[in-house]
């Protein structure tokens, strides 16, 4: 299977899962978890392969985003 410039390979895509599911068991214990859809949205990034800039990216934009409907509100 051929890399693509904007993803992980299939092995740093488990290195990139096991830093999430230990960053998910630390904000558990400090009394921030995430919830369902910050899940979905972590395991969408690791099915995707996608790159650690594009997930950068991405997270931002729906900040942006969300920031912009909340100030509309």
């Amino acid at each position: 299977m051929k890399k693509q410039p904007d993803t992980l390979s299939p092995a740093e895509v488990l290195v990139a899962r096991e830093r999430r599911l230990e960053m998910q068991h630390l904000q558990a214990i400090e009394g921030n978890p995430l919830d369902a859809e910050d899940i979905a949205m972590f395991e969408m990034f690791e099915r995707e392969r996608w790159s650690h800039e594009r997930r950068l990216a991405y997270i931002l934009e729906d900040a942006k985003r969300q920031s912009a409907t909340q100030a509309a509100e």
